[in-house]
């Protein structure tokens, strides 16, 4: 964050006009970016810039011209918002019932694969903002302190120099790449080679179609073995409150969904979080999006997302 100072910083920012609306709003796609990937919910994430914006105006016009670059201090104080939410959200998340899954994102939604004008970094292994998005990377940043978390999506993520992150979360250079290099072990050990999109959509696809016919051998046959099921209902729908573990357990659980199912009840490919998911939907209101992680030829991981409150992108959809 830069501002002017000295006793002519008031004086020679008069006659330059106030950045105000126009600055909020090109900055508003960048900062919803960077905040979603911080937080894991678009919900909170617009808060955080609801916020930062709310900051920037509640500044007298002097403050705000002395600021040379006010996309700068936006994102400084957008990452520091997010940065104690972070810090609050674990005991929120403690008293949540069941389990806690990412906020999952539909195709379309237009800022989120735009690149932030950022400064450019290096790393050798930098995670691309479409990488940054799916289910998967999400829950193991989900793993990481909340500094962590910040550093690492900020530099490898965003580009920003560790002089830059320091600034923002408050400590040293040394110890934000400190930070981003715990982050990125535990990003490694997580991760698995990713199968090329339309082997992951193939799969997506036999699976739907095993489900809606309650044919249990052909789902065992798509599930890993050690496949693992997570539901979120967040008290509000009926989910697993604990994951379901192992390829059979999941193919009978899900069979006895199916059996159960409201018979105006459908399933809809569609794209979660820039990789191919399901949607459920009952009288065009979306009840439940699935999130899939493929390892090899067989599906891994299946989140399930039934809370209503991270639904509503989708519901006019």
């Amino acid at each position: 964050m830069t501002t002017r100072s000295g006793p002519d910083a008031a004086d020679s920012g008069r006659g330059r006009p106030d950045p105000g609306l126009g600055v909020i709003m090109g900055e508003r796609r960048q900062l919803l970016n960077l905040a979603y990937r911080l937080l894991g919910s678009l919900a909170e994430a617009e808060d955080a810039v609801q916020e930062a914006c709310a900051r920037w105006y509640a500044m007298s016009g002097q403050q705000r011209e002395a600021i040379e670059n006010p996309g700068a201090w936006l994102t400084t104080v957008a990452s520091r918002i997010c940065l104690d939410l972070l810090g609050s959200a674990r005991a929120r998340r403690e008293r949540y019932v069941g389990e806690w899954i990412p906020e999952p994102l539909p195709a379309g939604t237009g800022w989120l694969n735009d690149q932030p004008g950022a400064t450019t970094a290096d790393p050798a292994d930098r995670i691309t903002l479409d990488e940054s998005i799916n289910m998967a990377f999400l829950v193991v940043l989900e793993s990481m302190t909340p500094a962590e978390r910040v550093a690492f999506i900020l530099h490898d993520v965003f580009g920003y120099s560790f002089a830059e992150v320091a600034e923002i979360v408050g400590r040293t250079p040394a110890a934000c790449r400190q930070l981003a290099s715990s982050a990125r072990r535990r990003v490694r050990t997580a991760r698995a080679p990713a199968a090329p999109t339309a082997r992951q959509a193939g799969l997506v696809r036999d699976f739907k179609q095993a489900w809606e016919a309650k044919d249990i051998n052909a789902l065992i046959g798509l599930l890993d073995p050690s496949a693992t099921v997570i539901a979120d209902g967040g008290g509000l729908a009926s989910a697993a409150l604990r994951p379901i573990e192992g390829g059979e357990q999941i193919a009978r659980y899900v069979v006895d969904i199916a059996g159960r199912a409201p018979s105006d009840m459908t399933f809809l490919e569609r794209t979660v979080n820039g990789q191919p998911g399901l949607v459920a939907q009952q009288d065009g209101v979306t009840v439940t999006v699935f999130a899939f992680d493929v390892a090899g030829d067989r599906i891994k991981r299946i989140w399930a997302v039934r809370n209503p409150e991270k639904l509503r992108p989708w519901t006019a959809r």
